[in-house]
C-alpha cells in the first residue's frame, strides 16, 4: 500500500465497526517492506527491530503498525483539500492502562474525528477495528492452535462457571477445543474494548453466553467476590 493509493474513507456510524485486515504471507516485496518501515516513527522502529524475536515476528509487527497508520490516515482529512493526512504525521498515545489511542490533539491544522481503533494479529492474519467515539476491541486467534493441557482444565482455570458448564456439555475434545478458542477470542476482544487491562477485567468475572436460537453470543457481567 503506497501513500499515493490512500483515498479518504467515510467514517463509520455510531453503530458500526469497520474491520480491516492484512495477510502477512501475501506481503513478500522487500521494497514494499522498506517503504512501510519509513511510515513508522523512530520509537516504533526501535521497538520492532529491537525485539528478541525471529524475522517473521518482526515483519508482522511492522505490518501491524503499518495497517494502523494507513487505516487511521484514510479517515483523517486535511482541512484545506480533503486529502488524507500523511500516515507518518499521526501521533499515538496510551491510556492509563496501556491501550494505544490516536492522539488527536497534536495538530490543529487537521480535521481529526474521535477515532477509536484496536489491533490484533497472528502469524497468518492482522486485523484492525475502527469506530468513532465508541470503544472497540478486537482479537484474532489461530483456530488450528493445539492445546498442551486438557481443555476443560484450562476452562476451569480461566472461564466462568457458566462457561465451564457449557463447554462440559460439548461432546468431543476437538469440538471443545474449537469452542475454547472461540470463547477466548470473544472474551479478549471484550476486555480490550474496556481498555483497562486484563488484571482489571479477569476472564472469570464475566460470561460469554451462546444463544442457540439466534446463533450468536451475549455478554453477562457479574461481580466476583474475593474473601
Amino acid at each position: 500500500m503506497m501513500l499515493s493509493s490512500l483515498v479518504p474513507l467515510q467514517l463509520p456510524s455510531r453503530m458500526q465497526t469497520h474491520l480491516w485486515y492484512m495477510l502477512p504471507n501475501e506481503v513478500k516485496s522487500e521494497s514494499l517492506l522498506k517503504h512501510y518501515t519509513q511510515l513508522l516513527s523512530q520509537q516504533e522502529k526501535d521497538s520492532i527491530f529491537g525485539m528478541q524475536s525471529d524475522a517473521l515476528k518482526k515483519k508482522n509487527a511492522l505490518l501491524a503498525r503499518t495497517l494502523v497508520r494507513t487505516t487511521v490516515a484514510r479517515y483523517q482529512t486535511n482541512n484545506n483539500n480533503d486529502t488524507v493526512v500523511d500516515p507518518r504525521s499521526l501521533k499515538f498515545k496510551k491510556n492509563l492502562y496501556g491501550k494505544p489511542e490516536v492522539d488527536g490533539e497534536v495538530d490543529t491544522t487537521t480535521n481529526y474525528p474521535k477515532l477509536k481503533f484496536n489491533i490484533s494479529h497472528t502469524d497468518s492474519l492482522i486485523a484492525c477495528g475502527v469506530t468513532v467515539n465508541v470503544p472497540v476491541g478486537i482479537d484474532v486467534e489461530d483456530k488450528t492452535r493445539k492445546m498442551r493441557n486438557d481443555v476443560l482444565s484450562l476452562a476451569k482455570r480461566f472461564y466462568s462457571s457458566e462457561e465451564v458448564k457449557f463447554m462440559s456439555s460439548i461432546a468431543g475434545t476437538e469440538a471443545q477445543r474449537k469452542e475454547f478458542i472461540k470463547l477466548w477470542t470473544l472474551k479478549e476482544a471484550y476486555v480490550k474494548a474496556l481498555g483497562k487491562g486484563f488484571s482489571a477485567s479477569p476472564f472469570n468475572t464475566f460470561s460469554i453466553i451462546r444463544s442457540e436460537a439466534a446463533k450468536n453470543y451475549r455478554i453477562q457481567l457479574f461481580t466476583l467476590l474475593i474473601f
